[in-house]
């Protein structure tokens, strides 16, 4: 039987998408494509693969069945035909990489402007999420995440500063008015600006460290932001004397250079290892992430 893989690939879209219109927005084609490309495939293979209402797209259990298998076959397909890139002067084609707001901030400024300075055929997608996703699952070809949040089928490459420093810091007018904490736990008789994760939990407990000494506090104050978008605001606020900000050292730098901001417990500010590009242990990787692995491992420690 002679099956399409054009259609096979738009079941694919269709059910990942839960529908036409959503499938026709993540791959540009036009949801009436979808549809035909569907009915095509279920006619050649005798089975209805998805139930459709006007609410809802959902796979039967036939549809189900070859989506668990199809899902791999279709990638290393793809990923077969894009290493056929890797035999042209240079790599072209479309990189997409899940990064949180931190990572776009700290790490990839250096890195980004050479890269594709050096492969001016490739177009690069960032995509901020702080959530763990599953990276294929949403459509990107790598992320960038610290160590603990690293799943173990996946290959990590350092990227980045490999040492990275928790810090805290307030306005000088706030300390002047509030005293200036000596130990970590003198901080909850102070305002501090908290962050939330996308989860619902709490940037919770702030930990210090100091010869060997490990102290966990559950800060309050004022404000708390949504960790991402809403980090900005905090630092705005500790600017404005509203309280004390928790946040990487490299990111609070800026100010603490200007003056309109101070480091707060300097010798307690605990050290955690940098963060790792990661991608699939597939044999096959496309030729434009291949290039960014590449280069990334060729600027370490230059960038």
């Amino acid at each position: 039987m002679a099956i399409d893989l054009g259609d096979l690939n738009s079941f694919l879209t269709v059910a990942r998408a839960k529908g036409f219109r959503d499938g026709a927005r993540m791959s540009g084609a036009s949801a009436s494509g979808l549809s035909e490309a569907v009915r095509r495939l279920e006619e050649q293979l005798g089975v209805r693969l998805l139930n459709r209402t006007t609410r809802s797209v959902v796979p039967t259990e036939a549809g189900r069945s070859l989506l668990e298998r199809l899902g791999p076959a279709l990638t290393e397909v793809e990923a077969a035909l894009d290493v056929v890139n890797g035999y042209r002067d240079q790599a072209a084609g479309s990189l997409r990489i899940n990064v949180p707001v931190s990572a776009i901030r700290l790490v990839l400024p250096r890195i980004v402007p050479p890269f594709l300075a050096a492969y001016p055929g490739i177009r690069l997608e960032i995509v901020a999420e702080e959530s763990f996703v599953d990276i294929l699952a949403a459509g990107c070809d790598a992320g960038i995440r610290y160590e603990e949040r690293l799943e173990q089928d996946m290959i990590a490459v350092p990227i980045g500063p490999r040492v990275q420093r928790f810090a805290t810091a307030a306005s000088t007018a706030y300390l002047d008015r509030h005293g200036r904490p000596e130990h970590p736990r003198d901080l909850l008789g102070h305002a501090c600006l908290n962050g939330r994760f996308p989860s619902g939990a709490l940037m919770t407990p702030w930990e210090f460290e100091r010869g060997g000494e490990v102290v966990r506090i559950d800060p309050t104050g004022p404000l708390i932001v949504g960790l991402g978008g809403g980090v900005d605001l905090a630092v705005d606020a500790a600017i404005a004397g509203t309280g004390i900000v928790a946040l990487f050292e490299d990111w609070l730098r800026p100010h603490f250079a200007s003056g309109v901001l101070e480091p707060v417990l300097e010798p307690w500010w605990q050290a955690f290892s940098g963060p790792f590009l990661y991608y699939p242990g597939r044999r096959l990787v496309p030729a434009p992430l291949r290039a960014f692995i590449d280069f990334v491992k060729a600027s370490a420690g230059r960038i």
